[in-house]
């Protein structure tokens, strides 16, 4: 029997009963049984760890939805101010649970568009470029869509972005980036940068940044810090209002489970959201106008904005997409980010566990290895018929996601995973020639 040290001083055994054993000893176990979990042509339920790319449908979403169309076939126009949740002030619905989940205070935060959508409303804010304070840096791989708006971000101010983008990549041999090598460069042109842009959690890697620590950094230079939070949000700790970020954009259909394409969501620390008088520019709509004269139309030709993060709203919200986060965001409240943190190392630890066993000339995971530096997703690069190995995994019922070329990310998520879950995973991955 192998045996090795996990998180908590759990000893991971790689024999079925010891998976058996944790998933009937978890005090979270119940919370899978409020997910939806598919099945394949079998009828048996998937190994789903996809979650990093859709997570699952909650059991409570569909009566969330069904209650907006009820209102809407019961009372049409009216169901903004007398439905069972007016319309009119649903997204103040989200303030306090969304709140409590990345660590902000209530006017901090709002759900609206979608996450390249609110990259750009808050780049308008937030990236004030001059002659010697014009770069952004970011760090590799980044994910494609905040690159691209990076980019006509910076043409919209006539740099180009060959110069104005400074990317910091992982060293030659390396996998993930170094964070002293973002505040090395942040030491020495730290002048030079009106906005450093962060991905919380790493996309391709599942490499968790030091996000409190790197927004000192960027704090000491006067730059204004983004994050991307796409793969951070549910996935780990987060206390956005206490680190001092500027700004934060997310999706809320990864670890949320808000189902495909859901609204979004975003932050804007109240030392920027909390003044009315408009010093922090901002693109205007209707929604983020004063509310008590919101509906005055053109009696109000000038724009009020609320004084929170409500008034980079443009447009009303979409109230039947944004009914399932209701459901998800009830979960997380419940059990708490802390307690799922908890068992995502666990499981992610055991996963890693039952990989080491396996010849090292097969499989490299590109994720950290310490539990602090990766979320619940393990990246691992297959040297031999990668496309081979996936197409296997999805015979065996797994659902995970290929990266070309040769990267399969999996995801154990604590919501709905089971130590079981990543044991079979393991079996199929053993076999592979």
């Amino acid at each position: 029997m192998n045996t090795g040290t996990a998180t908590a001083s759990v000893q991971y055994s790689a024999d079925e009963s010891f998976a058996l054993r944790m998933d009937s000893e978890d005090p979270l176990r119940s919370l899978r049984d409020r997910f939806h979990i598919p099945t394949g042509a079998n009828g048996k339920p998937l190994i789903y760890l996809c979650g990093n790319s859709l997570g699952l449908m909650p059991k409570g979403a569909a009566a969330y939805v069904q209650q907006e169309l009820d209102d809407w076939a019961r009372l049409a126009v009216d169901g903004h101010f007398t439905g069972h949740t007016p319309w009119y002030s649903y997204h103040e619905v989200f303030r306090d649970k969304l709140g409590r989940l990345v660590g902000a205070r209530p006017n901090e935060v709002v759900v609206m568009n979608s996450l390249t959508v609110n990259l750009h409303l808050l780049m308008v804010s937030f990236y004030r470029p001059t002659k010697q304070r014009y770069k952004i840096l970011m760090e590799a791989p980044a994910f494609p869509s905040d690159t691209y708006a990076v980019k006509s971000q910076i043409r919209c101010h006539r740099f180009e972005p060959n110069d104005a983008l400074v990317i910091v990549g992982p060293r030659e041999g390396e996998e993930t980036v170094r964070l002293g090598d973002i505040e090395s460069i942040l030491e020495d042109h730290g002048d030079q940068f009106a906005l450093v842009l962060l991905a919380g959690v790493n996309f391709f890697t599942g490499q968790v940044l030091d996000m409190r620590r790197l927004a000192a950094a960027a704090k000491r230079e006067g730059c204004t810090l983004g994050l991307d939070l796409a793969h951070a949000i549910g996935n780990v700790p987060l206390a956005l209002h206490d680190w001092g970020v500027d700004f934060a954009v997310w999706c809320h259909y990864k670890y949320m489970n808000a189902g495909p394409g859901a609204v979004a969501g975003c932050f804007v620390h109240e030392k920027h959201a909390a003044n009315p008088d408009l010093d922090v520019p901002r693109l205007s709509g209707w929604w983020g106008n004063d509310p008590a004269t919101r509906f005055r139309m053109h009696l109000e030709p000038d724009f009020k904005p609320v004084a929170s993060v409500d008034s980079w709203q443009v447009s009303n919200p979409p109230i039947l997409s944004l009914a399932p986060l209701r459901a998800s965001l009830d979960v997380f409240d419940e059990s708490g980010m802390d307690r799922l943190r908890a068992k995502s190392e666990l499981l992610t630890g055991y996963l890693q566990f039952l990989i080491d066993q396996m010849p090292s000339n097969r499989y490299q995971v590109i994720t950290p290895k310490r539990s602090a530096e990766r979320g619940c997703q393990l990246s691992i690069l297959v040297n031999e018929n990668p496309r081979g190995l996936f197409k296997e995994l999805e015979e065996a019922g797994i659902k995970g996601d290929f990266r070309e070329p040769n990267v399969i990310r999996v995801a154990p998520v604590p919501l709905y995973n089971t130590f079981h879950d990543v044991w079979r995973f393991a079996q199929v991955l053993a076999r592979h020639r």
